[in-house]
């Protein structure tokens, strides 16, 4: 099947669906990792609700589509050019500092994001939003609060959080950036026009790195075009990671 030629609105659920589950994944990875007991436990609870979001959207989407498709054929039977997240979930998770800077960037636009899908046209994609966003509050308060942590923390903390910040920005054009779905997804009044988050997601970053003591990275942002199918190499790692069981097994029960 071309995904990218399928119904608009479920095109917007599996760009919606494989940012969750992409960065779900991410966070996964910390898993026996994390820097401290509770923090590891903590991206552990991250991931679960992530993954959690993705199977709402793929199980929608899934319904919408018909002909035995279900939300594992949507996670696990798609390559890399068939996924739709941003490129920013994809990053690898690098040391704590990437990790955090990832989530925050993300966390702030996810946020608003939600809050304006509330608003949709489409009352279940409406539902799944309300639901969600008491979760993302904390997860972008969590992310929020490391930033602050490790900026105004020691020498290191910030020298590393800066790093990391200024690894990572360049990737967040990507979010203000309309892709053909983003553009059908506003016209029918499915979500919002991604390009008016701009402004309200630099005012949530900007309060949290002045707290932070942070300065705001002025780098050159970066053309990508992972909402369009076009990803990073680690994307393929990825998947390849977390689709062999059900390829290698297709037919396996539990």
């Amino acid at each position: 099947m071309k995904w990218d030629t399928c119904e608009p609105s479920v095109q917007y659920l599996l760009h919606l669906g494989d940012d969750a589950l992409v960065l779900g994944h991410r966070l996964s990875e910390w898993c026996g990792h994390g820097p401290i007991l509770e923090e590891d436990i903590a991206l552990s609870n991250l991931a679960l609700d992530l993954v959690g979001l993705a199977r709402q959207y793929y199980q929608l989407g899934a319904s919408r589509l018909g002909e035995g498709f279900t939300e594992d054929r949507l996670a696990y039977w798609r390559s890399d050019r068939e996924f739709f997240n941003h490129v920013l979930v994809e990053h690898p998770n690098g040391d704590f500092g990437d990790t955090m800077a990832r989530q925050f960037l993300f966390d702030a636009f996810h946020l608003l994001q939600l809050e304006a899908l509330e608003q949709s046209a489409d009352a279940e994609l409406a539902a799944i939003a309300r639901k969600a966003i008491k979760e993302t509050t904390y997860h972008a308060q969590h992310s929020a609060d490391w930033i602050v942590r490790l900026g105004d923390g020691t020498e290191e903390s910030r020298a590393r959080i800066t790093a990391s910040l200024a690894r990572l920005m360049p990737f967040t054009a990507e979010l203000f950036t309309p892709s053909a779905v983003d553009r059908i997804a506003f016209e029918r009044g499915l979500g919002p026009d991604v390009a008016s988050l701009r402004a309200p997601w630099e005012a949530l970053v900007g309060e949290v790195l002045e707290k932070a003591t942070l300065e705001w990275p002025n780098l050159p942002q970066k053309l990508l075009r992972g909402k369009s199918g076009i990803h990073s190499e680690s994307l393929g790692y990825l998947l390849a990671e977390m689709q062999s069981l059900p390829r290698a097994y297709p037919d396996a029960t539990w």
